[in-house]
C-alpha cells in the first residue's frame, strides 16, 4: 500500500477544486499547492469571500440572475428597458451580454435548455416564470438569446409556442453566433453584432 504524502485536509481541498469547470485532478493539485503557498495573501481572503458569498448571494426571484439583493441589481435598475426582455440559458450568458454592453434590456435566465434525453423539461427550467412575466404585460419584444445548438433551437420554439397568445414580438440573435457556439466564449464585438442583427421569428 502506497503511503499518502498529503493530509486529509489537503486531499479534500484538491477534490473540491477538481469539481470546478476546467480543473482536472492535476490542475486542482497545482491550484491547491499555490493556495497553500499563499495562505495569508490569497487563501484566507478567498475563504472569507466564499463564506460571504454563501451567506449573502442568492438567485433573483424575478429573472434568475445571482446577486446579493433580491430583486437583483439589474431588475431594480429603473434605467433598464422593461419593454425588451432577453432570454438566456445561464447567468454566464447574461454576464457575457452585459460585458459587451449589447443591450439595455431586462433579462430572464432559464437555467438551461430543454433536453428530453437528459430528463430536462419545462418544469426543470425557469419557464413558468418567463411566461408569467410576459403575461403580466409591458414586454413588447422577447429576444431569445440561447446557444445555437439543437437543444437551444428546441427551447426557442417552445418559448415561441408558450408566448404566441400574447402581444409580444419574438426575435433571435442572428449574425455572428456560429452554429454550435456558446455565448460565454464569444467576444464582445461578436455579441454586439449579433444583438444588433437579431431577426424576427416567423
Amino acid at each position: 500500500m502506497v503511503k499518502s504524502v498529503i493530509g486529509p485536509e489537503i486531499e479534500r481541498l484538491i477534490q473540491l477544486l477538481a469539481k470546478l469547470p476546467g480543473l482536472g485532478p492535476r490542475s486542482a493539485r497545482r491550484a491547491a499547492l499555490h493556495l497553500l503557498n499563499k495562505k495569508e495573501g490569497l487563501m484566507a481572503p478567498l475563504g472569507a469571500a466564499i463564506q460571504e458569498a454563501v451567506a449573502k448571494v442568492g438567485v433573483c426571484s424575478e429573472c434568475g440572475n445571482v446577486d446579493s439583493i433580491n430583486p437583483c441589481t439589474l431588475c431594480s435598475d429603473p434605467r433598464r428597458d422593461g419593454a425588451t426582455m432577453v432570454v438566456v440559458e445561464t447567468v454566464a450568458d447574461l454576464w457575457a451580454l452585459e460585458r459587451a454592453s449589447a443591450t439595455n434590456a431586462t433579462y430572464h435566465v432559464l437555467g438551461g435548455t430543454l433536453s428530453p434525453l437528459d430528463g430536462i423539461g419545462p418544469e426543470q427550467l425557469n419557464m413558468a416564470k418567463l411566461v408569467e412575466r410576459v403575461a403580466h404585460g409591458g414586454v413588447k419584444e422577447l429576444i431569445i438569446a440561447v446557444n445555437a445548438t439543437i437543444e437551444g433551437q428546441t427551447t426557442a420554439h417552445y418559448i415561441m409556442e408558450q408566448v404566441s397568445d400574447f402581444p409580444v414580438s419574438v426575435s433571435r440573435l442572428a449574425h455572428g453566433v456560429p452554429v454550435g457556439g456558446e455565448l460565454d466564449y464569444l467576444d464582445e464585438g461578436t455579441l454586439s453584432a449579433a444583438m444588433r442583427s437579431r431577426t424576427r421569428i416567423e
